[in-house]
């Protein structure tokens, strides 16, 4: 078996059921990946395993650490397979808990349809063992109050409606960003490098870059099962993660090295939410202490 190592990152040439056979148990903090799905790609004529694929990731995954599922569905005879749900509900009954159904919404759309509305998005499933053990918010949603003293109420079980007491607080400038993204992707929009267009399906970088903050924290052990032309593994190591990959297709996983050993070369990514140690309550409201 073919094995790379690069720094912090090492690569694996194989099925990744296999290769994770060999990956300890309670190893890794977070898994950002995006299988083929619905025979959308042929993949070089490789198979999915996903059943494998879905009890090894629950097996090597550390307690509180995440995996970040990224799939959509095909159109087949005028019907969507389902095959999205279908995954997620499987991720249930093998142990994980479903803590998000997020959406990537395209900046674009691929295949316009005549009797339904176009489809621009793709589901996220963020699944953790036990309770979740990171979560870094991104606040990065522009409040339009910002400034303005906080009023609220609240409904009881019984139906009273109550007023919140949010005393001198006030609305923060930016406030937690929705489960709902939507990036940028195409050409010259995914990737800030041209090696990544060799590979027929991948996800932008913000996408990967995004969860890896959220999920995960410096020296991290972030993976990829399938992990294409190395986006993951590429973001991993800009922001200060150590990585894990295994890719089935020789061809992808040396754009996949040149791509990972390339980060090294670049500025490293830092990110100030994950230095914000305030109140996750108050950075979902937008809430700030007023002055």
């Amino acid at each position: 078996m073919r094995v790379e190592n690069i720094r912090d990152a090492t690569l694996y040439l194989g099925d990744c059921v296999e290769v994770m056979k060999d990956i300890p148990e309670n190893s890794i903090d977070l898994t950002v990946t995006s299988p083929p799905y619905d025979n959308l790609r042929t993949y070089n004529g490789y198979v999915f395993n996903f059943e494998g694929i879905a009890k090894e990731l629950y097996r090597v995954t550390k307690k509180g650490g995440v995996v970040v599922w990224i799939v959509g569905d095909a159109t087949i005879n005028g019907s969507e397979t389902g095959t999205s749900f279908r995954q997620a509900l499987y991720f249930k009954e093998i142990g994980f808990n479903l803590h998000d159904t997020m959406i990537y919404e395209k900046s674009g759309i691929r295949y316009p349809d005549k009797t339904r509305y176009y489809n621009a998005f793709e589901y996220m499933f963020v699944l953790t063992k036990g309770a979740i053990k990171t979560f870094n918010p991104i606040c990065d949603r522009k409040n339009i109050y910002a400034g303005s003293l906080v009023s609220g109420t609240e409904r009881k079980a019984n139906g009273d409606l109550i007023k919140i007491n949010h005393t001198g607080r006030r609305v923060k400038s930016f406030g937690c960003r929705f489960n709902v993204w939507r990036i940028n992707e195409g050409f010259n929009k995914s990737h800030t490098d041209n090696l990544a267009y060799q590979h027929p399906a991948t996800f932008p970088e913000q996408l990967a870059n995004d969860h890896i903050i959220s999920w995960s924290n410096p020296n991290d052990v972030v993976f990829d099962p399938m992990c294409g032309s190395g986006t993951t593994g590429k973001m991993a190591i800009l922001n200060n993660r150590k990585f894990i990959g295994i890719e089935i297709s020789e061809e992808y996983i040396d754009i996949a090295c040149k791509r990972i050993e390339t980060a090294y070369s670049q500025p490293r990514l830092f990110d100030d939410l994950e230095d914000d140690k305030s109140d996750p309550v108050e950075q979902e409201l937008g809430l700030e202490e007023g002055v």
